[in-house]
């Protein structure tokens, strides 16, 4: 029978039910929780249902027009049971049922389940009667303490402090102690016991409770009379994804969100502010999918519980608002915004150098339709359609800034491009220190960025004499974390010719004797322009610059770096002026007729030489003019194929405009690519923000190797939302698989909690705790 002819049947036979006594013994936690129960004169319940209801005769509820269910005042087990059956015949749907009964879904889902149960009577209200006194006191808290800390487990301590393991736990999560208990006086407690005043009432939270209603809200914003929605969190356990709260005060640092809004100001009005579009994009890079397209593959309530919405936004709205800032023309602006915060907030002060720089360009393949020009990948060892970018990172490898690099462009030329800048967002006289690889060797830009107070740290290019053995020497260098490298090194001075002007660039020059890749060993040699930092500071830092090429493949795997976020593209330059590829054609053909040239001339020197040798035993030789003929003849034609290879190779120019050499081509759009690359920089640095914290601030023992898994690991676990405290935002998180993991981010959340973070948005001081792993 479908519900609808059940409601029928119902109908046709009215019932009146009685009233039942509520049963003695304890309701669950969550059925205590009595729902206010507002006096509705009448309201329609879906198509075929009605109440009517006031304050003192009780409540009535027809079906069809037939009277089904009757109460009378205070029964409210009846009400609940009328509530409940006209959802289970169909007459009425629960959201419907609901709002006509003044309830919430969630407290019409539990009365279901009770009845399903237990029967009417778990419908019963039970009078809550006056509460005892709790056992977990405040000295009880530092007995419990004193014997978890001296190492004993969970049952020795509820067996030694005479309560249970439960209220153990609850003993060691404490954090805020209960106002109305009074101080512990330390004299009295034992040495080395944390201070505690009295025991923290712990909320019962429910276990993924419905979002918070925000229908009025959504039609307010399509109506344009809504500029954002703001977050709003209510108290939920066992969210999905709680472990995101965990990269906010990190994410606080790199300034995303606070240049964002001094850049764009903020998105047209609507449901989702820039804030919220920011943030949902940055956790959900951190949770593994940064590219639009993976909030399909979330549950958007969850991620919604973490933005302190009903639900995250959808594709084609994190499409249309990326596309709207990528339209204002200011996605540049604001990569330069960010570099100067980025290096503002995270240089190294005190020492004589403004910054360390590593400057590198990245090809980003191509794999689309469109008519694309062809750079060569290093990466995939053959020319592709791609863009080429040169990126910016700090001393410690972090992405400060990106720039699209001009099509056809060499790094030389992007360094040049890109000095003034820095100088701009550094914004003083100190010398920057600028690291990058061979792809950068000129000794006339050496020069360049000498004079305007740039440092430079390169690799030597090309052949050179080795340096004498005595003059090297062991050299050492204390990093960051302690740790003290050694190395062989010479330290020298070196002059690089200038060819525009014949003169010469004198450099400092740092080798280093290493193994070959064979036998035996080679030398290698750094070139700088500081003469003040130790020798092996210099090799540090330039080894330090393989932390950008880790980077670029991290970030491959994790950030979707080379990903294509839009795929918008506009006409070339026709008139660009490029290389002609047909020079390089011909400069190959004289190369090759200069090797045949030089072999001809070879063989005919050795017949010349043959000819003129006379035999043993004959003391003349006739050589005739035909026999000179026949030798040089092929030196002839060999030096007329190179002189026409030559003429050929002169006419031909050696740039072309580029209309004429690849009609039609297009550029990709940079605007979008470069607000998801502002993006995944902030989601790369708060996740090595958080892994610095792990290395630095915890005891994990393979934080050196695994502080980075640990801190995905811990972003995508889940937890408790609980906002019962006034003003704080607490987040408690579900243990780990591992004790010695969930210890480190016990760890890491005290770190976190005193950094006093804010939740963007709002007034909400976001604390941090874990629950012990058992």
């Amino acid at each position: 029978m479908t519900p609808r002819a059940t409601a029928r049947a119902i109908a046709r036979t009215p019932v009146v039910l009685e009233s039942v006594q509520p049963q003695p013994e304890a309701e669950h936690p969550e059925t205590q929780q009595a729902d206010a129960l507002p006096q509705l004169t009448q309201e329609v319940l879906g198509s075929s249902a009605a109440l009517l209801e006031n304050a003192t005769d009780g409540g009535k509820v027809f079906l069809n027009g037939q009277l089904c269910w009757v109460w009378d005042a205070g029964q409210d087990d009846l009400r609940r049971l009328a509530a409940v059956q006209l959802v289970q015949v169909g007459a009425a749907r629960v959201n419907e049922v609901a709002a006509g009964f003044g309830v919430t879904p969630e407290s019409l889902r539990r009365w279901r389940i009770s009845v399903s149960g237990e029967g009417v009577a778990a419908l019963a209200s039970v009078k809550k009667g006056p509460k005892g006194p709790t056992v977990l006191t405040g000295a009880k808290i530092i007995d419990i303490r004193g014997h978890r800390a001296s190492g004993a487990s969970l049952r020795a301590t509820a067996l030694a402090a005479g309560v249970s393991t439960d209220t153990v736990r609850r003993a060691l999560a404490s954090i805020e102690p209960a106002p109305a208990e009074p101080a512990v006086d330390m004299a009295d407690s034992p040495a080395g016991a944390p201070a505690v005043s009295a025991v923290p009432t712990e909320p019962v939270l429910p276990v993924l409770p419905e979002p918070v209603d925000r229908t009025g809200e959504r039609a307010a914003a399509r109506a344009g009379l809504l500029e954002s929605a703001g977050p709003v969190f209510a108290p939920a356990a066992r969210v999905p994804l709680a472990g995101l709260f965990l990269a906010l005060p990190a994410l606080e640092e790199t300034g995303l969100l606070a240049c964002s809004m001094a850049t764009f100001g903020s998105l047209p009005d609507g449901f989702y502010g820039l804030e919220t579009i920011l943030l949902d994009a940055v956790l959900r890079a951190l949770a593994g999918e940064p590219r639009a397209e993976g909030a399909t593959r979330f549950d958007p309530a969850a991620l919604g519980r973490v933005l302190g919405l009903d639900r995250g936004p959808e594709v084609k709205t994190i499409r249309r608002k990326i596309t709207h800032l990528a339209a204002t023309g200011k996605a540049g602006e604001l990569i330069t915004v960010l570099a100067t915060h980025h290096l503002n907030n995270t240089g190294e002060p005190g020492g004589d150098l403004a910054a360390v720089l590593y400057v590198d360009g990245h090809v980003r393949a191509y794999q689309g339709s469109r008519k694309i020009g062809k750079i060569h990948s290093t990466r995939l060892k053959f020319p592709t359609p791609a863009t080429e970018e040169t990126w910016v990172a700090d001393a410690e490898g972090s992405p400060v800034m990106v720039v699209m690099a001009e099509p056809g462009a060499a790094l030389t030329g992007e360094l040049r491009r890109l000095l003034p800048e820095l100088r701009t967002i550094i914004g003083d006289s100190r010398p920057v220190m600028v690291g990058f690889d061979r792809g950068g060797w000129s000794p006339a830009l050496f020069k360049h960025m000498a004079e305007t107070g740039f440092d430079v740290l390169t690799w030597r290019k090309g052949a050179t004499e080795n340096i004498t053995g005595g003059l090297f020497a062991p050299v050492t260098h204390v990093d960051a974390h302690g740790e003290t490298r050694t190395w062989t090194a010479a330290d020298t001075v070196v002059d690089l010719p200038l060819a525009s002007t014949g003169e010469a660039f004198q450099m400092r020059q740092i080798s280093r004797i290493v193994a070959a890749s064979g036998e035996g060993t080679r030398q290698i040699h750094i070139l700088t322009t500081n003469t003040e930092l130790p020798a092996g500071e210099v090799i540090h830092r330039m080894g330090s610059r393989w932390r950008q090429e880790n980077y670029f493949r991290y970030a491959r795997i994790h950030f979707d770096l080379d990903s294509h976020d839009a795929y918008t593209s506009t006409d070339d330059d026709p008139a660009r002026s490029v290389p002609n590829p047909a020079k390089k054609k011909a400069y190959q053909k004289v190369l090759t007729a200069r090797t045949h040239y030089a072999q001809v001339l070879a063989d005919t020197h050795a017949a010349m030489l043959a000819i003129r040798t006379p035999d043993p035993g004959t003391s003349e030789v006739l050589i005739t003019n035909a026999m000179q003929n026949t030798v040089n003849a092929p030196l002839s034609d060999a030096s007329a194929a190179l002189d026409q290879a030559e003429t050929v190779h002169k006419e031909i120019p050696a740039r072309v405009a580029l209309g004429e050499l690849a009609p039609g081509q297009q550029v990709l759009d940079t605007d979008v690519k470069l607000i998801t690359h502002a993006i995944r920089m902030a989601a790369f640095n708060t996740a090595t923000t958080l892994a610095r914290e792990i290395r630095t601030n915890t005891g994990y023992a393979r934080a050196t190797k695994e502080a980075h898994t640990l801190t995905r690991q811990a972003l995508t676990s889940s937890g408790d939302i609980d906002t019962t405290t006034a003003g704080y935002l607490t987040i408690t998180l579900d243990p780990l698989p591992t004790a010695r993991a969930t210890t480190a981010i016990a760890e890491l959340c005290q770190q976190l909690t005193t950094t006093q973070t804010r939740y963007p948005g709002t007034e909400l001081i976001l604390r941090y705790n874990i629950k012990n792993h058992t």
